[in-house]
C-alpha cells in the first residue's frame, strides 16, 4: 500500500523549537545539522533575521488554551491511562506563489493564486460548532503559531531561488523582508544553504505584490447608485478590470463582461485586492448582478471578485469562464462578502480555484450551481475564509477538491464533491497527493488557529491519493452522512502528519496536526495513519461504522513524539471492523468491535483481541 506520500526535500530534520512565551523572542539554539524555515523580518548586511513559527504544544496535544484538562471520556477506557478599510493588510508577502501549497490548491498568495471562497448561505461568518468534548478551544491560542525569532549569518551560505519548482542561484541581495527562506546549517552550526522561497508556502506563480492596497485601472467604472440592463463591458488593457463598481449600489442584469487580455505586473495585487480582474467589486460597493456572462483570458484576471470589508456581491444565474493561470472564478478578499446562486463556474488555468479566497478573507456563501477547475494546483474551494456551500456539484479535475488554510472553514450541505489530484503535476503533489487538505502555510495570509470542516449529506469522491490530509494545523473536522468513494486503494481515509517543510509548511519535525473528528451516521472506508507528532481524536456515533486500521507512525522528520497521539471513541450502536492490526492511545468503546483477526495495541502495551 502507498501509505507514504511524504517526502522529504530536505536532508536535515529541524529542531523542535521549545518555546515559552507567545511574544517574540530572540533564541541562540544550535542549529548543528538542522533545517529551519522563517520569514525575514530584518537584513543587515549578511545577516539576516528570521520569524520562525510551530503551533505550540497545547494544540499538539489537544488540551484547552486554558491549560485546563479536557472533560474526562465516558464509558470503558481501555487506554495506557484510562479589513477592507483601504489600509494594505499586514506584512503582505512579497513573493510569488510557487511554494505555495496547492495552488494553495488554488493559488495562494504565494505564486500560484488560492482559491477559497466562503460561504453557502447567507453566511453568518461563523464556523461549524466546536466538537463536543474535543478538549479544544475556540482560542485561537490552543494552536498558535509562537513567535521566535532567530539572527543568522548567510555570509559563507550559497543560496538559491525556488520558483514552479526550479532553483536558480542568487544572492544576499535577492533577499528581502518577508521572503521565506529556508536555511540549512552544516555540522558545525553554520548555515550553509539557503533556499529563497519566493511563494511563502504554496506553489506556483510569478511576480511578487506591491505591498499595499493596488487595484491597478478600469476600463469601465461604476462608482454612482445605478442600475444597468444588458450591457458589455470589456478590456484587454494591462492591470485594468473590465468593469469596476466602486463605492456604489448597482444592479447588473443580463450583463456582459468581458476580459479578454492584458498582463498583470504581479500576481498578488490580482490574488488579494483584485487588479486585473474581469469584474471587481471594491469601496463597500454592494452589487447585484443576475443572468451575467463573466470571461477572461488574462492570466491572473480572476473572474467576479469582491474586495474589502462592506462590499457585497450577489450574483445569481450567471455563468463565469477563466482561462489562465491564477484567475479564480469567483473571488473574496479583504473582508468582502459574496453571496453565490446557481452559478457555472469554469476555470482552466493553474492556481485557479473555482470558489476562491485569498489574504484577509472573508465570508462567501453558495447555493446551487456548478463549479468545475480544470487546472494543476485548483481545487474547486480554496479557503482562507469563512465558506458555506450548498446543493452544488464541485469538481476538481486535476487537483484535490478542496483546502483550508488556517482559521477558516468550508461547511459544506448536500453538495457532490470530486477531485483527482495528480501525482506528478502540480507544485505540491510531491509532498503528498490528497483529496481535502487541511494546512497552515505560514504565507501571512491565513491566520494561525483552527480550521473547521463540515460536511452533511452529499457525496464525496476522491479519485486519486489519500482521502484527507492534515498538517501543520489544528482542525475539527465533521462528517454526517456522507457518500464516500475513495477510488485509490493504495490512499488513506486520513493522513494526519507532519511534513517536509520544504514548502515553509511550519519547522520539520515540530509541524504535527491536532485533529478533533467526529461522525455521525456515517460509514468510513479504509485506513487511517497518525504521525508520533500529531494527534487524532475521532469519535464514532449514531450508529457509524469505521471499516479499516489505525497506525501511529514515526514522524519522518525525526520530530519528538507527543502523547495521546489517537483517541478513540465508538459510540452506543456504532461499530469498528479491523482489516490490520492497529496501534492506538487510547480506546473508548460502548459499542462494538469486530477484530476480524487482528489486535488493538494501547500506548501502556495492552493488547486487545477478541
Amino acid at each position: 500500500m502507498r501509505k507514504q506520500r511524504i517526502t522529504s526535500s530536505l536532508c536535515a530534520s529541524a529542531l523542535l523549537l521549545s518555546l515559552t512565551a507567545c511574544g517574540a523572542s530572540t533564541q541562540n539554539n544550535d542549529y548543528s545539522g538542522e533545517t529551519v524555515t522563517g520569514r525575514v523580518t530584518e537584513i543587515d548586511g549578511e545577516t539576516v533575521t528570521l520569524q520562525l513559527g510551530e503551533l505550540g504544544q497545547g494544540g499538539q496535544e489537544g488540551a484547552p488554551s486554558d491549560g485546563e484538562q479536557p472533560p474526562e471520556q465516558p464509558g470503558n477506557m481501555a487506554s495506557s491511562e484510562a479589513d477592507g478599510s483601504g489600509e494594505a493588510p499586514e506584512d503582505p508577502p512579497t513573493n510569488s506563489d510557487e511554494n505555495t501549497p496547492p495552488e494553495k490548491p488554488d493559488g495562494d498568495s504565494n505564486g500560484e493564486a488560492p482559491s477559497g471562497d466562503s460561504d453557502g448561505e447567507a453566511p453568518s461568518g461563523d464556523p461549524p460548532e466546536q466538537l463536543q468534548g474535543s478538549g479544544m478551544s475556540d482560542d485561537t491560542s490552543s494552536s498558535a503559531q509562537v513567535a521566535e525569532t532567530v539572527t543568522i549569518d548567510l555570509s559563507d551560505a550559497e543560496i538559491t531561488t525556488e520558483a514552479d519548482g526550479e532553483s536558480t542561484a542568487a544572492t544576499l541581495d535577492d533577499i528581502a523582508v518577508d521572503d521565506m527562506l529556508v536555511v540549512e546549517f552544516d555540522d558545525n552550526g553554520k548555515a550553509e544553504t539557503v533556499t529563497i522561497q519566493t511563494g511563502g508556502g504554496q506553489p506556483g506563480g510569478f511576480s511578487g505584490g506591491s505591498g499595499e492596497v493596488t487595484q491597478g485601472t478600469s476600463a469601465n467604472t461604476l462608482d454612482t447608485d445605478t442600475s444597468v440592463s444588458g450591457e458589455t463591458y470589456s478590456s484587454d488593457g494591462d492591470d485594468e478590470n473590465a468593469l469596476r463598481v466602486d463605492g456604489a449600489v448597482a444592479e447588473l442584469g443580463g450583463i456582459t463582461v468581458e476580459k479578454s487580455g492584458g498582463s498583470s505586473s504581479n500576481t498578488e495585487d490580482g490574488d488579494f485586492y483584485g487588479q486585473n480582474a474581469a469584474l471587481l467589486a471594491t469601496n463597500g460597493a454592494e452589487v447585484t448582478i443576475q443572468n451575467a456572462t463573466v470571461s477572461s483570458s488574462a492570466q491572473n484576471g480572476n473572474g467576479v471578485f469582491s474586495y474589502g470589508e462592506g462590499t457585497t456581491v450577489n450574483i445569481s444565474d450567471s455563468t463565469i469562464t477563466t482561462e489562465a493561470d491564477n484567475s479564480g472564478g469567483i473571488q473574496t478578499t479583504g473582508g468582502g462578502t459574496t453571496n453565490a446562486s446557481n452559478l457555472t463556474v469554469t476555470t482552466s488555468g493553474s492556481s485557479s480555484a473555482a470558489i476562491r479566497s485569498d489574504r484577509g478573507g472573508g465570508t462567501v456563501s453558495v447555493d446551487g450551481g456548478s463549479y468545475t477547475s480544470n487546472g494543476y494546483n485548483s481545487p474547486a474551494v480554496y479557503s482562507t475564509a469563512d465558506i458555506t456551500v450548498k446543493n452544488a456539484v464541485l469538481t476538481a479535475n486535476n487537483s484535490e477538491a478542496l483546502v483550508i488554510e488556517g482559521q477558516n472553514s468550508i461547511a459544506l450541505e448536500d453538495c457532490d464533491v470530486t477531485g483527482n489530484m495528480s501525482d506528478t503535476e502540480g507544485t505540491s503533489s510531491d509532498e503528498n497527493v490528497h483529496n481535502v487538505m487541511i494546512y497552515q502555510s505560514m504565507s501571512g495570509d491565513a491566520e494561525v488557529g483552527t480550521a473547521s470542516f463540515s460536511m452533511n449529506g452529499g457525496s464525496l469522491t476522491s479519485q486519486n491519493g489519500d482521502l484527507f490530509y492534515i498538517t501543520n494545523t489544528a482542525c475539527q473536522l465533521s462528517l454526517t452522512n456522507v457518500s464516500i468513494d475513495n477510488q485509490d486503494a493504495d490512499g488513506y481515509l486520513m493522513r494526519i502528519s507532519g511534513n517536509s517543510a520544504s514548502r515553509g509548511w511550519g519547522s520539520a519535525g515540530s509541524n504535527g496536526a491536532q485533529a478533533e473528528v467526529s461522525v455521525s451516521q456515517q460509514t468510513l472506508e479504509g485506513d487511517i495513519v497518525v504521525d508520533s507528532i500529531s494527534t487524532l481524536n475521532l469519535t464514532l456515533s449514531d450508529e457509524s461504522t469505521l471499516n479499516g486500521s489505525i497506525q501511529i507512525v514515526d514522524n519522518e522528520q525525526d520530530g519528538t513524539a507527543v502523547d495521546d497521539n489517537v483517541v478513540l471513541t465508538i459510540e452506543e450502536g456504532c461499530t469498528w471492523t479491523l482489516t490490520d492490526d492497529c496501534t492506538i492511545s487510547s480506546l473508548t468503546n460502548n459499542g462494538t468491535i469486530d477484530f476480524n483477526g487482528h489486535t488493538i495495541t494501547l500506548a501502556d502495551g495492552t493488547v486487545l483481541s477478541e
